[in-house]
């Protein structure tokens, strides 16, 4: 199970998901009711943030234990990359409610989940094109 490349990958995505419940995606000034808060924008933030980034982390650690259906398993990982995708456009979207501020370095974790979801797929369309090869071997 794990020593597949696709795991390790699976698992390091799921990883950096619970990282940025930690870690700022961007930190700056935020108005509300003509009051001035200094607040980070991260999975904290909003619970559609949060349930979006819990979903994601919990669909990554369950695609890991799908090894046997190649199949699903890729599916769940596009799926994981649309996921990843929608909650990146959705931190980008905040951003307009902030009037200054700055980027965190920490917004390496975010785009790395987007990478390690397209690593995996990767590895799981290798083990298929190995498999179809093996098949026609027989």
């Amino acid at each position: 199970m794990l020593q597949r490349i696709q795991s390790v990958w699976l698992l390091l995505a799921a990883g950096f998901d619970a990282i940025t419940f930690r870690f700022p995606f961007y930190t700056g000034d935020w108005i509300k009711d003509n009051y001035l808060f200094v607040i980070d924008l991260n999975a904290k933030t909003t619970v559609w943030f949060s349930i979006l980034t819990v979903v994601n982390a919990v669909l990554a650690f369950v695609t890991i234990f799908l090894y046997g259906d190649r199949k699903k398993q890729l599916r769940l990982t596009y799926l994981g990359v649309f996921l990843t995708a929608i909650l990146l456009t959705l931190y980008f979207l905040e951003l307009k409610n902030f009037i200054g501020g700055s980027i965190a370095i920490w917004v390496i974790f975010y785009f790395a989940i987007l990478a390690c979801y397209i690593f995996a797929a990767q590895g799981i369309l290798k083990d298929q094109k190995l498999i179809k090869s093996l098949d026609r071997l027989r």
